[in-house]
């Protein structure tokens, strides 16, 4: 495909732009990338929300080829311009362990270079590779709508994510367990499976903020939704309800599953000397409540109703322990 050609320039700018996520505009992109230069692997990398290079689309990479990836990759990303080598492991700009050679262009978007496009061959070659002046000036030319589609669908995803995330802990916020609590509500009405949601507060907490300060009370906050998100299942959502409280969303889930959770985040929380780091260690426990649709619910809003009443339940019977909606035994 000749890249000078204006119909060719028209199509990148259609292209990238039809969709508005990441992954879609990279794939895109790496995809037409073997059309316009022919090379056994193209990757897109780009930095995710935590500001870590990560691939974003790729068609032929393989383990052998990752460190000449990275190689190249980091180089394009921290100088801003093109990385062209034709025997990566006689090349000083890279670290040691790659090889092979490589054609890296910048994704750049308002003098800010958002991504990278890459080409690796496994086979070096004994001279660098040579575009020319006018391919140069044309790949270029061609990459600025992509580059702009691909900056425009990160920040989007960016902002998505915060909208839905807790600035203190990184959990899910209340917006997003709303979210997904009704679709996940839907899904176990429809296909008959259980939906278990926990509701979990910590007791006492109001004294760790009163006697040391609420600077060691957000930390202690921060600490605990580690053992939350970590307790749970990689099928789960934790979620930030607010001030203390938390709740996790299990699906496909029945209440001897979701009791199995509960004790294990307890468990945890007890055991835990919060606030280690900081020379104390301070002792909290939890009270938390378990609902299970259809058991006790048939709605989202009725599943967090009888959550709620459950945690409050083991809060007036002594605190530190689990109970199930509609049950009177408390664990």
């Amino acid at each position: 495909m000749r890249l000078d050609r204006r119909d060719t320039l028209i199509e990148a700018v259609r292209e990238a732009n039809a969709t508005k996520e990441p992954k879609k505009v990279a794939g895109w992109l790496v995809h037409q990338a073997r059309s316009w230069i022919a090379a056994p692997c193209w990757v897109v990398i780009a930095h995710d929300a935590n500001r870590e290079l990560s691939i974003i689309a790729e068609e032929g990479l393989t383990p052998n080829l990752t460190p000449s990836l990275w190689a190249a990759g980091h180089w394009v990303m921290r100088h801003g311009t093109e990385f062209l080598a034709g025997d990566l492991a006689r090349d000083s700009r890279v670290p040691q362990g790659a090889s092979g050679s490589v054609i890296a262009f910048p994704l750049v978007c308002r003098h800010h270079t958002v991504g990278a496009l890459i080409a690796i061959d496994p086979a070096p070659s004994a001279s660098v590779p040579a575009l020319g002046a006018a391919l140069a000036s044309s790949f270029r030319l061609i990459l600025e709508s992509p580059a702009i589609a691909l900056h425009n669908a990160l920040a989007l995803q960016k902002a998505e994510e915060l909208s839905v995330t807790d600035d203190l802990t990184l959990l899910n916020n209340m917006r997003y367990m709303n979210q997904v609590l009704r679709r996940e509500s839907k899904r176990a009405s429809r296909s008959g499976r259980p939906l278990s949601l926990l509701f979990l507060d910590l007791d006492g907490f109001k004294q760790v903020n009163d006697k040391h300060g609420h600077l060691a009370g957000s930390k202690a906050l921060v600490e605990a939704s580690v053992i939350v998100r970590t307790s749970a299942r990689d099928s789960d959502t934790a979620v930030r309800f607010g001030g203390d409280e938390f709740a996790v969303i299990l699906p496909d889930t029945g209440s001897d599953g979701a009791i199995a959770v509960a004790e294990r985040i307890r468990d945890r929380i007890f055991a835990c000397k919060f606030l280690a780091s900081d020379g104390l260690s301070i002792h909290l426990t939890t009270s938390i409540g378990v609902a299970t649709l259809p058991d006790v619910a048939v709605s989202a809003e009725e599943l967090l109703r009888a959550a709620d009443v459950a945690m409050y339940r083991v809060k007036d019977g002594g605190k530190n322990g689990i109970h199930i909606a509609q049950e009177a035994s408390a664990f």
